[in-house]
């Protein structure tokens, strides 16, 4: 009987423990992302939209999106890739895939381009970009091969250049509060 409870007791404190990870609240943090200072925390936390609230009320400037228009990656991405038709655009698996496309001087041969996002960080290692190229004779024996690296180098960099300017025009777009602002008149350094 004591050998029951007791199980029954960590079962259910090993579901709370997963329901409380699932959940996030549980967050693993490193100490080096955030300055030792409480005003220089704090103007961080505005910068970036988050702030104080009472049970979860205010949701809107956690720092976890789950559009895709809060990527600067993808946005840049889909506005590169504008002019092809696109097979395939799963957010959540992070992959484009673009259809055959030829510029319409050539019929027989066309390109497919495929973009994986390895993170939402824009830095080069966060894009595995395919290029595949389709030569056809006669719209018949058509050969299938991945692409010189030149045009997944030139789409690399355009996009990273994209999601900069994107990146760039929301931080200059938001606001800056200054600590001083909400802190009340007795506080003030």
């Amino acid at each position: 009987m004591k050998i029951k409870l007791i199980l029954y007791k960590l079962t259910g404190l090993f579901i709370i423990l997963i329901n409380l990870n699932s959940c996030g609240i549980y967050r693993p943090v490193s100490a080096k992302d955030y300055p030792p200072e409480p005003e220089k925390r704090i103007q961080k936390n505005l910068q970036e939209g988050r702030g104080f609230t009472l049970m979860g009320a205010n949701k809107k400037g956690d720092g976890n999106f789950n559009f895709a228009t809060s990527n600067e990656m993808w946005r840049a991405s889909l506005d590169i890739l504008d002019f092809m038709p696109l097979t395939s655009a799963d957010y959540g698996g992070g992959l484009i895939i673009t259809d055959w496309y030829s510029d319409g001087s050539n019929t027989s041969d066309s390109i497919k381009i495929s973009i994986r996002f390895l993170s939402n960080e824009i830095r080069a290692d966060a894009l595995n970009i395919k290029v595949f190229s389709k030569q056809c004779e006669k719209t018949i024996n058509c050969k299938v091969l991945q692409s010189n690296p030149e045009i997944e180098s030139e789409l690399k960099v355009a996009i990273l250049k994209r999601a900069a300017k994107y990146k760039k025009d929301m931080i200059d777009s938001t606001p800056k509060r200054d600590v001083n602002t909400i802190l009340a008149p007795g506080e003030k350094n």
